[in-house]
Order: C-alpha cells, then structure tokens, then sequence
C-alpha cells in the first residue's frame, strides 16, 4: 500500500524494512521506453549541501516541498525517471511514485558545495551493491576536475573503479564530468567548448570498459558549438540543465542541442521543480516538449 507524505517518519521508525519490501515490489522498465528518449528529473542537490535555488538559499530544504515537487513532475507525460540519493529515492518508493520509472542513484556526493575539500569528490552516496540489491536501474557520477587541486585525482581514480563496478553488474553509469577552478574561493565550471571537450575526452576513458557509460554534460556558452564537441566521443549524451536564470533561452539552448545524433535524453532538477516562472507542470511539460 502506497504511503502519504506525513506517513513517512512513523514507518520509517517503526518499520524499516518497508523500503526495501517497496523496492522488492516496484514495476521496472526499459531504460530507453518507447520514445526512444530520456527525460529524468534530478534532485541529488541536497546531499552536497546545494540547497539554493535563485534567491533563495534553502529552498531545497524543505523535504515536504521537494517530494510534492518530486511527485508532480513524475506524474507527468513523458517523464521517464528520476535521480537523487537514498534518502530521497527511498520516500518516492514508499510513496509509490516510482512505478514504471527510471530509477537512477547519485553516487558521489562528498565535495561539499562551498567546501575546502570541494573538489576530493568521494563516493558517500549509492555504491553499485546498492543500486544493484534494490533493483535501481543506473547511477550517476559527478567528476569536476581542477588542474590546480590534487583532490581531483582521487575523484577521477575512485569514478574509474565505480564505473569497473558498475559494468561488472551490466547497470548504465551517467558520468557527469567538468573543467573546474576557484575564482575568489569558490569553484566554477568552465563551460567553453575546449573545456567541455577536454572533460568529455577524459570521462570517456574512465575505467576499463565504457560499455556501460553515458556522459551527463552542459551544453556550452555558445550551444552553436554542441555538434563539434559531441565529436569527441562515441557515448550517448544527456544534457544537464542546471540552475538557469531565462528560462527561454534555455530551452532555446536544450532544443539545439537535443537535435544532435549522440543526444539522447536530458537530466534536469532546479529549474524544473523550482521555475522562475510558472508551474512545475508547465515547466516540465515544456521540457518533454522539446524531445
């Protein structure tokens, strides 16, 4: 029987086998259906402490909120899945939102947003015996890479061991790779075309077989430069979205871009659930709408 959201806590406390009996029971599919597409929604921000959305700094933190979003977004047409961490993929379990879904888990989640250590990306997130043992369908991966900090090295080798596992089982890995640096202390992602093609090269080689990757990128400052950073690699793409501020240029930008052979899909969260303008509903029937 499918949960409410005020029931989580008191079965949570009382019943912890409850997840993974849910997991046991869920209605899988495909994860290409018959569209041919990909339309995740993503909300694995939460566990690196990014809890803002434009102005508002922790707007991701009420979890009530969130799951609300959450369920409103996977009921609509076209929606093929999610991405987030356990904590969160756990409540839509109990919640029954994740029937006949693509149930992807972020694994690494520890270079903290803000943090010292930003860049030593470990892997506190799902590990490929989890996803594998509650029957989730692939994991994603985050690997920012900083020619100025030796942490990135310990990222890039622990991506490449997980993307081993991943294989080992048969299960998709979405590798989600950046050039980054610090600018007055924070880090940022370079988004320029040599950028996202150096970044695309390096993911691509993670690992002993790419068989079981995909590559989750952004699409570049200028989206005109897609077609000939996508020639750097043979692995199917998603597109990110990321946190936007015109909303319709960037659908502009995802449309272009979605028109690229080796495209297959998108993997988008804030400015799906939390638009600047209008509702989920229409924000995320408008991003259905450009596949």
């Amino acid at each position: 029987m499918n949960l409410s959201i005020p029931d989580l806590t008191a079965v949570r406390a009382r019943n912890p086998e409850a997840v993974a009996e849910a997991a046991a029971r869920r209605a899988r599919r495909p994860l290409i259906g018959d569209s041919g597409r990909l339309m995740i929604v993503a909300a694995d921000h939460p566990a690196r402490g990014a809890l803002g959305v434009g102005g508002r700094r922790l707007a991701m933190a009420d979890r009530v909120d969130l799951l609300e979003r959450l369920c409103t977004a996977l009921s609509r047409p076209g929606v093929d899945g999610v991405l987030a961490t356990a904590d969160i993929l756990e409540d839509l379990l109990l919640l029954g939102a994740l029937e006949n879904k693509v149930v992807m888990g972020s694994m690494n989640r520890g270079g903290l947003a803000g943090s010292a250590f930003e860049m030593d990306d470990r892997f506190t997130g799902h590990r490929p015996e989890d996803i594998e043992r509650l029957g989730f369908d692939a994991g994603k991966l985050l690997v920012r890479i900083d020619y100025d900090d030796p942490g990135s090295l310990a990222t890039l080798e622990s991506a490449a061991r997980a993307v081993d596992a991943m294989a080992a089982r048969r299960l998709p890995v979405f590798v989600e790779p950046f050039i980054s640096r610090r600018i007055d202390g924070r880090v940022r992602n370079d988004l320029s075309a040599e950028a996202v093609t150096r970044s695309i090269a390096i993911a691509a080689g993670l690992g002993g077989t790419s068989a079981y990757t995909w590559l989750k990128l952004p699409v570049t400052d200028d989206a005109d430069d897609m077609a000939e950073v996508l020639r750097t690699s043979t692995l199917p793409v998603v597109l990110l979205g990321g946190e936007i501020g015109d909303q319709e240029a960037a659908y502009a930008r995802w449309g272009k871009a979605l028109r690229l052979p080796s495209v297959q899909g998108m993997v988008v969260g804030r400015s799906l659930l939390y638009p600047a303008e209008g509702s989920v509903e229409s924000a995320v029937d408008t991003a259905v709408g450009l596949l």
